[in-house]
């Protein structure tokens, strides 16, 4: 993975949020950790982050929850090493309950264009089966496949 870092243009804010969906699209928390810096820290709903090896941990226990988990992130803003982000993500809990998840993060970057700051906030909604808007298979979302402004979210 190519790492952009700041100070970002638009297009460079662009990719770097493409990466990072990508990424979490992965769902392979080692993977993901490697974008943040080892002593990052994060906030997380209520919950506080703080290094890789919490980050792998916090990861692992997300994506055994939740199932079949598919993420688009837009670019809201940014300045020379900071970029704010919109996303929804959907997923099914063990039961086969369906929800999207909105929200908000706001990421800091050294200047080797390493998160060392995340800020989220988060929002869940349940969903019927068959009000899903994300039916790629799992991993990176197509690039054809439309984002969060052209699905109306």
């Amino acid at each position: 993975m190519s790492v952009l870092a700041p100070p970002f243009t638009l297009q460079t804010a662009t990719q770097k949020v493409r990466l990072a969906e990508d990424g979490w699209n992965s769902r392979d928390p080692e993977r993901v950790s490697l974008a943040y810096t080892p002593d990052s820290r994060w906030r997380n709903r209520a919950e506080f982050v703080t290094g890789r090896a919490e980050i792998v941990a916090f990861l692992t226990r997300k994506w055994a929850r939740e199932l079949d988990y598919r993420l688009i992130k837009e670019i809201w803003a940014f300045t020379d090493d900071r970029i704010a982000v919109r996303f929804a993500y959907e997923w099914h809990d063990d039961s086969g309950h369906w929800y999207r998840s909105y929200g908000n993060e706001n990421w800091e970057f050294d200047a080797q264009g390493l998160m060392q700051r995340r800020y989220a906030c988060i929002n869940d909604l349940p969903i019927k089966e068959s009000e899903r808007k994300y039916h790629w298979p799992l991993g990176r979302r197509p690039d054809d496949h439309p984002g969060l402004t052209e699905l109306g979210l």
